[in-house]
């Protein structure tokens, strides 16, 4: 039976694409954010095109900046939010979808929006830790018990294994998946690209489904029932245990990735919708004491290193964690393993 949670998701993500519908494609709706305030009571409203798994967290964290917001100006806000693959919401809002800020999976996807001209150069150092308020990691999310003994990456390449995991085409999540992966085989063969390429070649022949987004791959394990295992953002995984304790459990792999979420401005647009100040205040507070606390209550590990620790119980914090910089950057990363004809289209075409 279907628990109230995840009717609950289905029908936000239901209503995040039509969200992103609406803007992409100029509709008059109240809720496209093409105004900085409602004609009809005066409320400020923002719109932060967001990342597939991001939904909770920012039901949550609009209600305390709303609180806070009123507090210190004495005027009502109201956030829309809108939800998908973080490299699909990047292309919506360079394709028009209205965005005062974006709060995207991984800096490359931000800064796609950058080389269209709507976002000023600079904006990683515009907030703290990079414009990364918060962090997460890649776990794997198994059904209780466990069956298959699925314990690190190369139990992935067993035969028979069968893996629900996004397409690093329109997630960024499931990008933050591959390189965790791929840093595993490069120790294990000793960085011969050739066998780890072969690694990873079983591996994503094990994949049985992929959406294209980490939010659509969690409902095919957890709600359709099919895998034996999702390759999931941790706080995906944390979620789903939380609300089904006796039917999934957590297994965190030898190395995995820091996965650094990004936050912007949208700058070309928030100054034609008359929200620069307002999208500042908005991410600003994200890395308040209020605001930490929720996003760790949240399966996010909070960038306040006292925040995090106080959540210590929930997260696996001694985690080998390999970065971004590992790779060369974003830049990099996307030139050797996601471009067209690049690596994880050799692998996956085979």
């Amino acid at each position: 039976m279907k628990s109230n949670v995840m009717k609950k998701i289905v029908a936000m993500t239901m209503a995040g694409a039509l969200v992103v519908g609406l803007t992409a494609c100029g509709g008059g709706s109240s809720d496209s954010g093409s105004d900085s305030s409602d004609a009809g009571n005066g409320t400020l409203t923002i719109t932060n095109v967001s990342y597939d798994p991001t939904r909770e967290l920012y039901q949550a964290y609009n209600e305390a900046f709303k609180a806070h917001y009123k507090e210190e100006t004495g005027e009502d806000i109201e956030t829309v939010q809108s939800h998908g693959g973080s490299g699909s919401q990047a292309r919506s809002v360079v394709e028009g979808a209205e965005a005062d800020v974006v709060t995207l999976a991984l800096a490359h996807d931000i800064t796609l929006i950058e080389q269209a001209g709507l976002i000023e150069s600079g904006w990683i150092d515009e907030f703290p830790e990079n414009s990364s308020p918060y962090t997460s990691t890649i776990v794997f999310l198994v059904r209780k018990g466990n069956e298959k003994g699925l314990k690190d990456w190369d139990d992935l390449t067993k035969d028979g294994v069968e893996i629900i995991n996004p397409d690093p085409k329109s997630s960024g999540g499931a990008c933050w998946n591959f390189l965790a992966a791929w840093e595993y085989a490069s120790r294990q063969f000793d960085g011969d690209e050739d066998q780890v390429k072969e690694f990873m070649t079983k591996l994503y022949d094990n994949v049985t489904v992929m959406d294209s987004g980490a939010r659509g791959a969690t409902t095919t394990f957890v709600e359709n029932g099919q895998g034996d295992v999702l390759i999931a953002w941790e706080n995906e995984a944390i979620a789903t245990v939380e609300e089904y304790p006796d039917d999934y459990e957590i297994v965190s792999p030898s190395v995995s990735i820091l996965a650094q979420p990004s936050v912007a401005i949208v700058d070309e647009n928030a100054e034609k919708d008359g929200t620069t100040e307002l999208a500042k205040e908005y991410l600003d507070y994200l890395y308040s004491d209020e605001a930490q606390q929720i996003i760790g209550e949240n399966g996010y590990r909070p960038s306040n290193e006292e925040i995090l620790n106080s959540f210590s119980d929930k997260f696996d914090l001694n985690m080998e964690l390999c970065t971004i910089d590992d790779f060369g950057g974003w830049d990099a990363a996307y030139d050797t393993f996601f471009n067209d004809g690049a690596i994880f289209d050799e692998i996956y075409s085979h």
